[in-house]
């Protein structure tokens, strides 16, 4: 293919702020350069550093950030990233508390007073200036399932906020089979997984299903699951969990359904159901806006989408940094990783893994917040 950002999930379009298309090369791995000082793989102006570099957060990225890690530490053999996948709340708590020298999070930090706290504020305090997302990963939600015998499934929001608040708890429920008519479907008990630890996906998936079937799910959002069933802690958990239990069904991260083999429920909005696709999912993100402003990149997603053709449950995940760190270095190291992160050898070998590369456009803006961190 050719190493232009060609589109990975079709055509996508911020409204009113970005015409976006995304990328999907592939290239081979950067050549390892050994020595430090060198340069970071796809950054011909990007410093290799020398030392640590922590961060912390979203598990739903895991599989991503581990390949712009090793393509950097290929490149700059000097350099020691460390990653843990605890979830994007932990994240965010670990930033404020000046743990780690980033985060990862499945939504922006909240604007508004939550559990007690701002998080813009706790961050700005934290970094001493603004903090700022930066969306790196698109990775679509799946509403993944094992059920013997059932390959192919069709749910919409109002039975799937049923599903996982308890109201439907057999698969051969007349509202599943309403949506199935050619589906033989067993009287398997539903067995719900869902995230025990704090998690962006969950924010998103229950934003989705709030803004879609707000009479079917009467709970708020957030990080924190308030429907039913039974918690196992990240993606790789909830993932695993499901693939072990017949009449299991979980949300997880499209890449960890793809990696555990898991069947994928084809969502109905109103336009008849949508196979989970990068194509679809990008006719969702064609309907986000930019919440954020200036180098504050943070999106707002149409999770109750009518659009034929889209698939409605998408999450963008950000790495949350200082605007100015307090400690120079520390601030050169991260605008060095992110670099590579953000760049075309980097995001166009995300596809395969099941994420969408970041578009032409919003990759011009995340590299342009990238260079202005200090």
């Amino acid at each position: 293919m050719s190493v232009s950002r060609v589109s990975a999930i079709g055509a996508i379009a911020l409204t009113g702020v970005l015409a976006l298309s995304a990328c999907a090369s592939e290239n081979p791995a950067p050549a390892a350069n050994t020595a430090g000082g060198g340069t970071a793989a796809g950054n011909a102006n990007a410093d290799c550093f020398e030392g640590d570099l922590k961060a912390e957060g979203s598990s739903a990225q895991k599989n991503a950030i581990d390949e712009a890690i090793s393509a950097y530490q290929t490149a700059c053999a000097d350099a020691t990233i460390d990653y843990q996948p605890s979830g994007s709340g932990a994240g965010i708590k670990q930033f404020i508390a000046k743990q780690v020298d980033f985060a990862g999070s499945d939504s922006a930090l909240k604007t508004e007073e939550k559990d007690g706290i701002i998080e813009t504020e706790e961050a700005k305090n934290a970094c001493g200036s603004d903090a700022w997302n930066l969306p790196m990963v698109t990775g679509p939600v799946a509403i993944a399932y094992n059920v013997e015998g059932v390959d192919k499934l069709v749910l919409n929001a109002d039975v799937a906020a049923k599903i996982f608040d308890g109201k439907i708890t057999s698969w051969d429920d007349p509202a599943i089979a309403e949506l199935n008519k050619d589906a033989k479907l067993p009287a398997t008990p539903i067995k719900v997984y869902f995230r025990s630890d704090e998690s962006g996906t969950t924010e998103n998936f229950t934003k989705y299903l709030k803004a879609a079937a707000p009479e079917a799910w009467p709970h708020e959002t957030g990080k924190s699951w308030t429907g039913k069933g039974e918690g196992k802690e990240k993606s790789a958990g909830v993932a695993t969990a499901t693939q072990g239990q017949d009449g299991a069904i979980t949300y997880v991260e499209w890449s960890y359904a793809q990696q555990n083999q898991l069947a994928m429920a084809a969502i109905d909005s109103g336009a008849g159901p949508v196979e989970l696709t990068a194509e679809s999912a990008g006719k969702t993100v064609a309907t986000a806006a930019q919440a954020g402003t200036g180098n504050d990149l943070a999106l707002k997603i149409d999770y109750a989408t009518k659009e034929e053709g889209a698939y409605p449950i998408v999450l963008v995940t950000y790495e949350i940094v200082c605007s100015k760190y307090a400690d120079a270095e520390t601030g050169k190291k991260v605008k060095s990783f992110l670099k590579t992160f953000a760049s075309e050898e980097v995001q166009s070998g995300l596809t395969s893994q099941g994420y969408a590369p970041l578009p032409t456009e919003v990759a011009s803006k995340v590299e342009a917040a990238i260079d202005a961190i200090s």
